[in-house]
Parts: structure tokens; C-alpha cells; sequence
């Protein structure tokens, strides 16, 4: 399953409105022993990237029972993570201080959905 973004999903995301605030809504379910890793790369993050590029985590949370769901579609934690721009994400994830912090990522995933959201009223281009 798929964890990390990469290739046409960035060239795509950079393609929409590059300069404009986006907040990411990120759905995560842990591997076994994952939230732990999730941790350490949550502290190492909102310590060394985050300020870098204005990053802020606008909520975070546990999943609970979904109310309305397909079966598999419950997740363990939701956050809501706003960035200046598409184009202060790409350079996040390229830089060496982020790709030095992911694997804990990694490690603590068995599946992610990160969906670009756009307020509403506000089209693409």
C-alpha cells in the first residue's frame, strides 16, 4: 500500500496552483508497533522541518468507529497539516533534512491517503 508521494502524483500536485496555501488531510493506519515510530517522526519533524517551511498541523487526532464506511475504511489517526504552498511541500519532501526523518515514517505505516483539499469557492487553475 501506498505511503509516501512521489513521481506524477508531485508533478500533478505542483501543477495546481503551485503558490497557494493548501492543507493536506492525511488518513494513517499503523503497522504493528507503527504509532511509536509515528511519534519520533512527528517530534523530529515539528523540531527540524516544519519551521523550515512554515508547516503547521492544524489538528490531529485518533480514528474512531466510522459512523458512514465501506468495510477497511476506518483509520487509526486523522490530521489536517497546512503548508504555505504546493511548492513549499515539494520542497519539504526533497529536502535532505525530511529524507533523513521518513523512513520512521515508513516504518510506522501499513497504508496512508494524503488528499490536497481546496476551500470551497476556490477554483483550480
Amino acid at each position: 500500500m501506498a505511503v509516501t508521494a512521489e513521481g506524477d502524483f508531485l508533478a500533478g500536485f505542483l501543477a495546481d496552483d503551485p503558490d497557494q496555501p493548501v492543507v493536506m488531510l492525511n488518513l494513517l493506519r499503523f503497522a504493528e508497533g507503527g504509532r511509536a515510530y509515528y511519534q519520533q517522526y512527528s517530534k523530529a519533524f515539528a523540531e527540524t522541518v516544519a519551521p523550515r517551511y512554515g508547516v503547521e498541523v492544524v489538528y490531529a487526532g485518533d480514528g474512531g468507529d466510522p459512523l458512514i464506511a465501506q468495510a477497511g475504511q476506518q483509520w487509526d489517526a486523522v490530521l489536517l497539516v497546512r503548508y504555505p504552498s504546493r511548492h513549499a511541500f515539494s520542497q519539504m519532501v526533497a529536502d535532505p533534512a525530511y529524507l533523513r526523518i521518513t523512513h520512521l515514517r515508513t516504518k510506522a505505516l501499513s497504508e496512508a491517503v494524503l488528499q490536497p483539499t481546496r476551500p470551497w469557492g476556490q477554483r483550480r487553475r
